[in-house]
């Protein structure tokens, strides 16, 4: 079950708002004039009738003291800065799973909550953004993958090598390391290696994984439409991106591609380290980052 967080954050602020509304123009003046005519009425106002009538009704109270604390987060939620966890390894090694992020909700332009139609633009995503956005084949789901391709585009991928409008991009080798997404057990647990690589994606620098034991995906090449992107993980070989979306179910111009209005910002922190299971493992801050 998925819960719409905006819609409900939305929601709140506004019944919480029109509480408030409601006791500035009616109970508020009601109250007052009731108090009045009571202290012309007697000579010695009693303290207790006095706080009786003073008192708001409970669901306007609470109201008004919602009221402000749900505009704040709907503000910084929607338009500043909103955070996210990541729940899988498809951004490995620049993201872990367990990280909290921070993503910028403004870099892209301000979109109104629930709705996502841009009413200012600021700037376009760019080449090697990290980037959060609406999954095309289920838009209630949030992921987070790196900016490959921009409108106009063609992008091919053939022997674990990305090439870009014909230019083959950048890739040097940095490390090799064991491959922990492979469980001990496995039969090819003591071969299985992870190789670290650095690709320049336009004027970003990052690191990549690929999996010694993966074969090649057959080649294939993509052309990315005016207001769309291509979204691929650093982690090659374990990422469910633009180059596997081409489900039937999902109308046919969004395979493979993320378009403008799917985008909710660009990630651009991580601010904590949480790893599962939480019940027995405490938080760090030891992965404190700028993302890259």
């Amino acid at each position: 079950m998925h819960i719409n967080f905006p819609l409900l954050l939305v929601l709140a602020v506004a019944v919480s708002g029109f509480l408030a509304l409601l006791d500035l123009l009616w109970f508020g003046p009601r109250r007052r004039r009731a108090l009045a005519a009571y202290d012309r009425a007697v000579d010695i106002p009693d303290p207790t009738t006095v706080e009786r009538m003073e008192k708001e009704p409970l669901l306007i109270e609470y109201g008004k003291s919602f009221f402000p604390v749900l505009l704040v987060v709907l503000v910084l939620r929607s338009f500043l800065v909103e955070p996210f966890q990541i729940p899988s390894g498809s951004m490995k090694p620049t993201l872990e799973v367990g990280d909290f992020i921070l993503v910028n909700k403004f870099a892209y332009g301000i979109r109104l909550p629930v709705l996502d139609m841009k009413v200012i633009p600021v700037n376009d995503p760019q080449r090697g953004d990290v980037m959060v956005f609406r999954y095309p084949n289920d838009p209630r789901i949030n992921y987070i993958k790196r900016v490959v391709g921009l409108p106009g585009d063609t992008v091919r991928y053939a022997g674990k090598q990305l090439i870009i409008n014909g230019e083959r991009v950048p890739l040097e080798p940095v490390r090799l390391e064991k491959d922990d997404e492979v469980p001990a057990g496995h039969p090819l647990y003591s071969r299985a290696e992870a190789e670290i690589f650095e690709e320049k994606l336009g004027d970003v620098e990052h690191l990549i994984r690929q999996k010694s034991l993966s074969g090649a995906p057959a080649a294939k090449e993509w052309q990315v439409p005016e207001g769309h992107y291509f979204m691929m993980g650093d982690n090659r070989d374990n990422s469910n991106d633009s180059r596997y979306w081409n489900s039937e179910e999902m109308p046919r111009e969004l395979w493979g591609m993320v378009p403008d209005n799917y985008i909710v910002g660009k990630a651009f922190a991580i601010w904590m380290h949480w790893p599962e299971p939480k019940l027995s493992n405490l938080p760090s801050f030891s992965r404190i980052a700028l993302i890259h």
